[in-house]
């Protein structure tokens, strides 16, 4: 339609402020009071009815179109990250320790500036149009997408489409990534604690030495993926950290470290949970100490409805062009957006917000993480156009 990108053009300015204002005042996983607020006196200003209050300060915009038809969801997140960040710019963080590193607060200005060109358009609208502005998105593995579920969200309006959009650095401004089926891997998290017998670093042979332990356990951990798991499949096991020892000439009796089991398919991540556990307290009895086993499961992967993801590709190369969706692989990083997938047909998207020195680009989750703002007034369009596209379809299929 026309008519909406007219509207988003007279949108740009207020969604980059609006995320340059977010990005100034980040808020985390559960906090995102101010961020709500912002949410609701936008929509306010724009004219759209809301709920709010879902999972803490989840917010839910409705906009019902002129004309009978069905329902499509779009969703965006919240929440920043605990890190602080390195870049200089005017709206650079304020918030000493958290910064919006993963383009959450894009995510936000982007839906409502696609909110704000639907309401002006509704009465052309065949349907009702959802805009779903979750918290907690990385606060894995609770997340905010199951309790916004949880506390009603779609009690009154339930979607039969829902989609998603996440900027994407690896991908240059006018191109999107979307695939049929895999895009995000689920996102499972463990804490393991050893302990031993500790002692004298000359006398080891009165102490079994945890430190040792915690190498054979890492080293064989390895072993799941490049012997258990078959080569055709996607997987990975990464410690991120480990924590032992007080001095350079005592043997530790505790060692704990903590890392992350990521998977597509969930009869692999079944298995590697199995084995992992089997080969952590096969290996503390072979050494006679003790293993305690904290493994959470995460987001489930996230995986695309063909037919949706389908329609979201031919709804980008209708506005962007034939060459707007290259072919990408998926990534093993986990999105909380996979449980309304689970529930849900939908897509999820990646949208391409490298900079243009693409050389100096620093991935998501860098304290030096940037995006090209140019991108965003085409995500809020893109999201527009692909909620009135699939409303339109969904009514010609005669329901």
């Amino acid at each position: 339609m026309k008519t909406l990108q007219l509207h988003i053009n007279d949108i740009e300015n207020d969604i980059y402020q609006i995320r340059r204002q977010l990005h100034k005042y980040p808020e985390l996983s559960g906090e995102e009071t101010n961020t709500s607020e912002l949410v609701k006196e936008k929509l306010t200003e724009y004219g759209i009815s809301y709920e709010h209050g879902f999972a803490g300060t989840g917010v839910l915009g409705v906009i019902k179109g002129g004309k009978p038809g069905k329902t499509v969801a779009l969703r965006a997140d919240m929440d920043a990250l605990p890190i602080q960040e390195t870049n200089d710019h005017y709206f650079s963080s304020e918030v000493e320790g958290k910064m919006h590193a993963c383009g959450h607060d894009a995510h936000t200005a982007m839906l409502l500036g696609t909110g704000y060109a639907l309401k002006k358009i509704e009465e052309q609208i065949e349907g009702t149009v959802l805009l779903v502005f979750q918290p907690a998105e990385e606060s894995s593995p609770i997340g905010g997408s199951g309790p916004m579920m949880e506390d009603g969200v779609f009690h009154e309006y339930k979607p039969d489409v829902i989609y998603g959009q996440h900027v994407w650095p690896g991908l240059p401004v006018g191109e999107m990534g979307i695939r049929d089926k895999e895009m995000m891997g689920a996102s499972d998290r463990f804490t393991v604690k050893v302990t031993g017998r500790g002692g004298h670093a000359s006398m080891p042979h009165e102490g079994n030495d945890a430190i040792i332990i915690t190498n054979q356990m890492i080293s064989s951990l390895q072993t799941i993926v490049s012997r258990n798991v078959n080569p055709l499949n996607s997987a990975v096991v990464t410690i991120g950290r480990i924590e032992g020892g007080d001095r350079y000439n005592v043997i530790p009796k505790e060692v704990s470290f903590e890392g992350t089991v990521r998977t597509y398919k969930p009869e692999v991540k079944e298995m590697i949970k199995k084995r992992f556990h089997t080969i952590l307290n096969q290996t503390a009895e072979a050494f006679d100490a003790e293993v305690d086993i904290e493994y959470l499961d995460g987001y489930p992967a996230t995986i695309n409805t063909p037919a949706y993801a389908q329609q979201a590709r031919k709804t980008a190369q209708r506005i962007f062009g034939e060459n707007a969706t290259p072919q990408v692989e998926p990534a093993l990083a986990g999105e909380d957006f996979s449980r309304f997938l689970l529930d849900y047909p939908g897509a999820f998207i990646w949208l391409g917000t490298q900079i243009e020195q693409a050389a100096e680009q620093k991935p998501l989750h860098d304290p030096g993480f940037q995006l090209d703002e140019k991108a965003l007034p085409m995500g809020s369009h893109f999201m527009a156009e692909v909620a009135i596209d699939t409303l339109k379809s969904l009514s010609s299929q005669g329901g």
